[in-house]
């Protein structure tokens, strides 16, 4: 592994949560000069090789951030040593990610919100339900954990 931080966000389907999440660090990375690795997947299969929710691309282009390019893809057992951290965005994901860890796994599984103080054992908002109100709810925590994420790595 590389000895610079190699992040994996983790979400259901991954076309809410995690592709904010993902492209809130890229922006970060970018805007600090960085070149991590970063990607986001889900732990279902529902919407493998789909493009985010429309309402997640729109959030994000709202911010100047395009996130359209992503397609989702399901956790793979190469994850867990392929990444640094990998964060889920809530309790359950991340109790998924343990059962599915592998024996060699290296990376560092946590909630995402866990590096963020005063935010820690929260899981980011899952707008799928919602309504759009809830995309820029997601985003602002991304965008907060992207940043923290950043200095404390």
């Amino acid at each position: 592994m590389s000895s610079q931080p190699a992040i994996l966000f983790v979400c259901l389907g991954n076309i809410c949560r995690s592709p904010l999440a993902e492209g809130a660090l890229r922006a970060e990375l970018t805007a600090r000069g960085l070149g991590w690795e970063v990607d986001s997947a889900g732990t279902g299969d529902w919407h493998v090789g789909n493009p985010p929710d429309p309402r997640a691309i729109e959030e994000a282009a709202r911010r100047g951030v395009d996130i359209a390019c992503l397609r989702a893809r399901q956790v793979v057992p190469k994850d867990f040593t392929r990444f640094t951290h990998i964060f889920a965005l809530d309790d359950k994901n991340l109790a998924d990610l343990r059962a599915l860890a592998p024996a060699d796994g290296t990376a560092h599984l946590s909630l995402l919100l866990d590096m963020v103080p005063g935010h820690e054992g929260g899981s980011v908002a899952d707008p799928y339900f919602g309504d759009d109100s809830g995309f820029a709810r997601t985003w602002d925590e991304v965008s907060l954990a992207a940043r923290t994420l950043v200095e404390r790595l």
